[in-house]
C-alpha cells in the first residue's frame, strides 16, 4: 500500500560503536517557505456538544501575532469529509528559498480516519503484559470502526509491525505478541550507573521516542485529516528511585536508611552528570515529539497501563515516597505528550472503555483549517498559533504552536554509554 508507511525499530547492536562526531550537515536546520499550513480544531457549545455549522468566516487564526487567511476549509463530521474550501494553487516563483509543496492525492488512505497504536513495550513491566492485552483488544473492539486507516509498531521485543491498513483483524491478531520488558525496581537497583543514570534506562527511552518520531513523520503524507496515535506507555523518568540506588531510602522503618552507607561516588562528577541533566534531556525528547506531531496535525493519546495507581507491593522493596514521585513524574510526562497535541492522558483511570469512546468523538467531528503563512519571520522555527470562534458561547480546542520541518533526519539514538563500577 502506498501512503503511510511505519519505520520498523531496528534491534540495537550487542556491542554498540562509538557514535562519530557531529558535523554541521548532522545537525537538522529547518527552512521557511511558502507551504500551506493545516491545523485541526474541535469547536463545541456550552454543554460541550461538537458545532457543525460553523463557516470560515466564524473562524480568525493568528500567527506569532499576524493574522491570516484562510485557504482551505475542510468539516469533517461523523467520519464523513466535507471539503468546503480547497486551497488556491501557488503560483510558480524563482525566488531563492521559497519552497513550493507538492500537490498530492490521498485517495489510497481510506474514507475513515488514521490511527496508529504505538506500544511501547520498553516502558511497562512485564508483569502488565496481560493487562496491556486487554487494552489493545478493547481499543480495537471500541475505537476503530470499518474503513479506518490502522497501523500498530512497538519500540521493543514485541516487534510489533503492522503497517496502516483499513483490515482491522492484523491489530487483533497481533495482540498475544505484546510483552512488557521494562526494569523493575529492583533491576535499577542491581545495574551499574553511569553517566546517563542505572544501565541502558536512558538509552531505551531513546529507542522509544526514535520510533516515535519515525511514526510522526510517516503521516506527514496524509492531509485534511486529524491524525491520532494511542500511546501506551507508563511514562519516563530519567533519575528514578536515586535514594533507593544508592541506598538511602527508608524501607521498612529504615532497614536501607543509614546516611553513611553510599554505593555511588557522589563526589565524582561523572556519576551526578545523570541526575543533573535527567529532567532537561527528558524535556527536549518530549518538546521535539510534540513540536513534529503538531507540524502533522497528529494528536497523541497516552494511556498508562497501570491505571489507578496506588501502593506499590510490599514485595519490591520500595519507599513509598520514593514510588509517589516516580509515579508523579512519569504521569506527567504522559500528560505533558498529550496536551501538547491536541489529546488528553489516561492516566489514573481504570475506565478504559470510556476514555476510548472520548477519543472516538474527538477523531469523528473537527474542522481543518488551511493558510498560508505571512510570517514576517521565515527562518523562525516554532510558530505559535491562536485560533478563535467568533460566535458566541463556543469554545475552541486547537494546538498552540507547531515547527517547520527539519530538512535533515533527527540523530538515531546514542550508543548506550559504558557502566562505570559503584563505590563499594
Amino acid at each position: 500500500m502506498t501512503g503511510v508507511m511505519l519505520a520498523a525499530q531496528a534491534p540495537a547492536p550487542a556491542t554498540p560503536a562509538a557514535p562519530p562526531p557531529q558535523t554541521a550537515s548532522d545537525q537538522p536546520t529547518f527552512r521557511g517557505g511558502v507551504t500551506l499550513v493545516t491545523t485541526d480544531v474541535i469547536p463545541r457549545d456550552s454543554t460541550g456538544r461538537f458545532v457543525p455549522d460553523l463557516t470560515k468566516d466564524d473562524f480568525t487564526i493568528v500567527e506569532d501575532g499576524q493574522p491570516q487567511t484562510l485557504a482551505s476549509f475542510t468539516l469533517v463530521n461523523g467520519g464523513r469529509v466535507f471539503n468546503l474550501l480547497a486551497p488556491p494553487p501557488v503560483a510558480a516563483s524563482s525566488t531563492e528559498g521559497i519552497v513550493l509543496p507538492p500537490q498530492r492525492r490521498n485517495a489510497d488512505m481510506g474514507s475513515g480516519r488514521v490511527l496508529l497504536v504505538f506500544v511501547d513495550d520498553l516502558h511497562f513491566e512485564a508483569t502488565y503484559t496481560p493487562h496491556v492485552r486487554r487494552i489493545v483488544q478493547q481499543l480495537a473492539d471500541t475505537l476503530m470502526h470499518d474503513g479506518d486507516l490502522v497501523g500498530m509498531v512497538s519500540s521493543g521485543p514485541s516487534a510489533l509491525e503492522v503497517s496502516p491498513t483499513v483490515d482491522r483483524k492484523l491489530i487483533a491478531a497481533s495482540v498475544s505478541k505484546i510483552r512488557g520488558s521494562a526494569m523493575t525496581p529492583a533491576e535499577m537497583f542491581q545495574l551499574l550507573e553511569s553517566s546517563q543514570g542505572p544501565g541502558d534506562l536512558r538509552y531505551r527511552a531513546q529507542v522509544a521516542f526514535q520510533t516515535m518520531y519515525n511514526m510522526v513523520a510517516s503521516l506527514d503524507q496524509v492531509e485534511n485529516r486529524r491524525k491520532a496515535i494511542v500511546y501506551i506507555s507508563s511514562g519516563y523518568d530519567f533519575d528514578p528511585y536515586a535514594d533507593g540506588r544508592n541506598s538511602r531510602d527508608r524501607i521498612q522503618g529504615g532497614r536501607f536508611a543509614d546516611p553513611t552507607r553510599t554505593l555511588i561516588d557522589e563526589d565524582n562528577p561523572y556519576f551526578r552528570m545523570g541526575t543533573l541533566t535527567a529532567d532537561i534531556d527528558l524535556y527536549g525528547y518530549m518538546r521535539e515529539l510534540t513540536l513534529s506531531a503538531n507540524r502533522t496535525n497528529t494528536s497523541i493519546y497516552t494511556v498508562d497501563p497501570r491505571g489507578l495507581a496506588g501502593v506499590t507491593d510490599a514485595g519490591q522493596y520500595l519507599d513509598q515516597s520514593e514510588m509517589r514521585t516516580f509515579l508523579n513524574k512519569t504521569i506527567s510526562s504522559l500528560r505533558y505528550i498529550a496536551e501538547e497535541t491536541g489529546g488528553f492522558a489516561v492516566v489514573n483511570d481504570n475506565d478504559f472503555e470510556t476514555a476510548f469512546k472520548r477519543i472516538d468523538a474527538e477523531t469523528s467531528d473537527y474542522y481543518v483549517l488551511g493558510y498560508y503563512s505571512t510570517n514576517p519571520d521565515p527562518q523562525q522555527r516554532v510558530r505559535a498559533v491562536d485560533i478563535t470562534v467568533s460566535r458566541p458561547g463556543v469554545n475552541v480546542a486547537a494546538r498552540k504552536a507547531y515547527s517547520l520541518k527539519p530538512t535533515a533526519p533527527l540523530p538515531p539514538p546514542l550508543p548506550q554509554p559504558k557502566a562505570a563500577t559503584k563505590k563499594k
